[in-house]
């Protein structure tokens, strides 16, 4: 796993994604992730800056986390409470925590940061060896708009802005993407390509059941709403059997 989250884009991580950041975002996600923990401890695969790690501890769940990024590891730890959390580094696919977790969890599109179908399997593989009997892995990801691509079109636009251009390379085949960014700030322009691969929902339950789990819930969103064939996201939860 190749980390594309080095000092350059752990300096402006928070400041871009701020949106993600509000009360609104925040609470209905830690709500979800505090009943599954229960009275268990929880690890954050991709934990990054502490985005939704530091809210979670706040509400009195021990968390724990993995992440490839030592500069997205040392803007958690000068945060109130990042140096608290736990954090080991290395790729969340194969590094492991000496503990055992009531729930795994892993947000914002992180499992496609895993760029082929083996390593997603070991992800999954990964956190059933990190839950406890009848503890839960979830994943939040988007359902990506692909039906709307025109036959043989592979670009695809998702955000244009006064300080960014944001647009997908995509090979509907392999299922791998390349996501394009244009940061403009006065005169400069910052340009970053992270690779991606989408996993579609019935192969995510497909690698649940290989690592020894089977689907409890799947929703459209953190509010528990439906998941249908217009949801843009899902946020699933496997349970290890």
């Amino acid at each position: 796993m190749e980390n594309h989250f080095g000092e350059a884009v752990a300096a402006r991580y928070d400041e871009r994604t701020v949106g993600m950041a509000t009360a609104d975002v925040i609470d209905p996600t830690v709500d979800v992730l505090v009943d599954l923990a229960g009275d268990g401890a929880a690890l954050e695969f991709g934990i990054g800056t502490g985005r939704i790690a530091l809210p979670l501890a706040a509400r009195g769940v021990s968390v724990s986390g993995i992440d490839l990024s030592e500069a997205m590891i040392a803007k958690l730890r000068v945060k109130p409470g990042g140096d608290t959390i736990g954090v080991t580094v290395g790729s969340f696919a194969t590094a492991k925590v000496e503990c055992a977790f009531s729930l795994v969890y892993l947000v914002a599109n992180t499992i496609m940061n895993l760029t082929t179908q083996d390593a997603q399997v070991a992800c999954f593989e990964n956190a059933s060896e990190h839950l406890q009997p009848g503890g839960h892995f979830l994943i939040e990801v988007i359902v990506p708009g692909w039906q709307r691509l025109p036959p043989g079109e592979r670009f695809q636009v998702f955000d244009v802005s006064p300080g960014h251009l944001g647009f997908d390379e995509i090979d509907v085949v392999t299922q791998a993407s390349v996501s394009h960014h244009y940061w403009i700030e006065d005169d400069r322009v910052e340009v970053l390509s992270p690779p991606f691969r989408y996993v579609w929902p019935a192969e995510l339950d497909l690698m649940a059941r290989i690592a020894g789990m089977s689907l409890r819930e799947r929703w459209g969103g953190w509010n528990r709403e439906p998941f249908t064939g217009e949801s843009p996201k899902h946020v699933s939860i496997w349970e290890k059997r």
